[in-house]
């Protein structure tokens, strides 16, 4: 694994383990809010991109109007804030990983399909703002992941070609977004099995989390 010129980072399931908060939240807005009545695994098939993408996934595109789009999305962003708010951390070995890339003067980013209200929770909260030179969400991309444009961004923001960054990501539609974009990917194994990501060339790791000795290798 070559030492990158910048690091990419997905937010939600990369750098913090809140997959099955917001999955159960999409669930009850879906279900109990929304009479959508479908199964956890349905929901789950369908956490990917932009709020108001998955919306017309599951309802029909133009079922809901921008502004009730972006109600509904606004309500489940709250539910899911309020219940992950007690467990809000960064992922194993993920605080001395950031401490150690800055020190090395590697360039890092967001690149997230999260909506900046969720974007600031985290990196706020956590206080971790410091260490990323671009944060690219949902509000920033007019097609969201799988399509690269939010990697291509971040690679731009951050002025380095976009073969030269690695990728972090959870879930096999962001890897491949990075794939789309040219770009390596290092798959965090939080909320999906290795299994479901055998048709992605450009993985050169799986890690459960950050305190995994093979990245050593990015920094020498």
């Amino acid at each position: 694994m070559a030492r990158p010129n910048a690091l990419i980072f997905d937010l939600n399931g990369t750098m913090i383990n809140d997959m099955p908060f917001h999955l159960t939240a999409w669930f009850h807005t879906l279900n109990d809010e929304l009479n959508a009545n479908l199964s956890w695994e349905e929901v789950r098939s369908h956490m990917y991109g932009k709020n108001e993408e998955l919306l017309d996934r599951v309802f029909g595109k133009g079922h809901f109007s921008k502004a009730q789009a972006d109600q509904i999305s606004l309500e489940k962003e709250k539910r899911y804030q309020q219940e992950f708010r007690p467990h809000l951390e960064l992922i194993t070995g993920l605080p001395a990983f950031l401490e150690k890339a800055a020190k090395k003067n590697i360039l890092m980013a967001i690149g997230s399909a999260a909506i900046p209200f969720n974007i600031d929770y985290i990196l706020d909260n956590l206080s971790i703002r410091h260490y990323f030179k671009a944060i690219v969400s949902a509000d920033d991309v007019i097609i969201s992941k799988p399509h690269p444009e939010t990697f291509l961004k971040a690679a731009a923001q951050l002025g380095v070609p976009p073969a030269s960054c690695l990728v972090f990501e959870d879930a096999p539609k962001g890897v491949e977004a990075a794939l789309n974009a040219g770009m390596n990917c290092v798959v965090v194994t939080t909320m999906h099995a290795k299994e479901e990501f055998h048709d992605y060339p450009n993985i050169v790791r799986y890690i459960a989390d950050y305190t995994d000795p093979s990245l050593d290798e990015l920094f020498t």
